[in-house]
């Protein structure tokens, strides 16, 4: 039962839980990709969007008209299977929220971009088919992390990887893998596929043989490591806060958010409330490998599917207010707060952009450890 919990909460957070196959499925069961029902003018004609013609028209500029990659900007092949290792997951991620300090930008309109959430999860789901891998969730391994030598793995980087991509992971004949964005919502195993596989069709070329499984574990180690920042002097991992201390600035002020539907905050305005000092309850409902991943400093793992009566217990119900957040946006946040809500706890609010917009608009995270135990 756990098992399934943990690929729903993945698959509702990235929203693709719609056209996911359920976990008892065979991988090689083909999944049948919507299509958007919106329609454009284009002067006297309707033309049907579809993930054809989105694609043709937001993608091919960069990608290539058949997905081959490096037309423009750098912009990698969308045809290589390591791109899909962990499902649609990660490309919706880039898709939908961008690359901030790369040409990428986010495509999901609320973020400023021309597609609706459904639009680019059509999309993504098409380019996984067409690329001809099965649409499936990832399992527990998919999004475990990795344990290396971080060391190790920054002496293997410069040595094999930064002509490619870049001294300080800023990318050049290969993409930026110093970019935050990409290292908070892109789990370990798909920085470990590309490295041990490579990119069919470009210069990146398979590891697998020409560095040990500790060494290709170790440069996976060191990118990690990277998720605060490329400069970062020393990485710091997070343990989940003790029960006992879990409010964030407990002797600050009270935040002064305003809210949207009476329930959202937005990551301008939770992000200069804590920068003020304002007293909170931060809860990530996210799996704990998510949090582990990347997070938002002092915020607490407690996924959506959780029904630890000890941790409900130990939520104040004296006032403080609670924010939850989820990956992409809202779906699991917002389960989290509607139980809290029917159990009385009426400061309560979701994150509006989740914890991927809260990364792309370049607001700090954290990275941290959990027990694999508690997944």
């Amino acid at each position: 039962m756990r098992g399934i919990l943990f690929l729903g909460a993945l698959w509702v957070c990235g929203g693709l839980v719609a056209c996911a196959p359920t976990p008892s499925e065979s991988k090689n069961d083909t999944v049948e990709v919507p299509v958007a029902q919106t329609e454009r003018g284009d002067d006297a004609l309707d033309i049907a969007a579809t993930p054809e013609t989105h694609y043709a028209q937001y993608c091919a500029l960069c990608h290539g008209d058949d997905r081959e990659g490096y037309k423009n900007d750098h912009a990698p092949s969308l045809k290589t299977e390591t791109l899909f290792v962990a499902g649609p997951i990660v490309p919706y991620m880039s898709t939908a929220y961008g690359r901030p300090g790369t040409p990428m930008g986010p495509y999901l309109d609320e973020l400023g971009g021309p597609l609706s959430e459904t639009e680019v999860q059509d999309l993504v789901i098409w380019l996984n088919m067409q690329a001809g891998y099965p649409v499936i969730p990832p399992n527990e391994m998919d999004i475990a992390p990795v344990d290396g030598d971080i060391e190790l793995g920054s002496q293997i980087y410069q040595q094999h990887c930064s002509s490619c991509h870049g001294m300080d992971g800023e990318g050049g004949t290969g993409t930026a893998l110093g970019n935050i964005t990409m290292l908070a919502t892109s789990p370990d195993s798909f920085l470990k596929a590309a490295i041990e596989k490579g990119r069919d069709g470009t210069e990146m070329v398979a590891f697998d043989g020409m560095l040990s499984a500790a060494e290709i574990d170790s440069v996976v180690a060191f990118l990690r490591s990277r998720a605060q920042g490329w400069d970062a002097e020393a990485l710091t991992f997070d343990s989940p806060p003790a029960l006992d201390n879990i409010v964030i600035n407990p002797d600050g002020p009270d935040p002064s958010f305003a809210l949207s539907e009476d329930r959202y905050v937005s990551a301008v305005d939770l992000n200069a409330q804590l920068e003020a000092g304002a007293k909170m309850i931060l809860i990530d409902t996210r799996v704990p490998y998510f949090w582990a991943m990347a997070h938002i400093r002092g915020s607490l793992p407690l996924p959506y599917y959780s029904s630890r009566e000890e941790i409900i217990a130990a939520l104040p119900n004296d006032g403080t207010w609670i924010v939850a957040y989820c990956e992409c946006p809202r779906a699991a946040a917002d389960t989290a707060v509607n139980a809290l809500r029917e159990l009385g706890y009426a400061n309560t609010a979701v994150l509006y952009e989740g914890y991927a917009g809260w990364a792309a608009l370049g607001f700090p995270i954290a990275v941290g450890k959990v027990d694999a135990s508690n997944n």
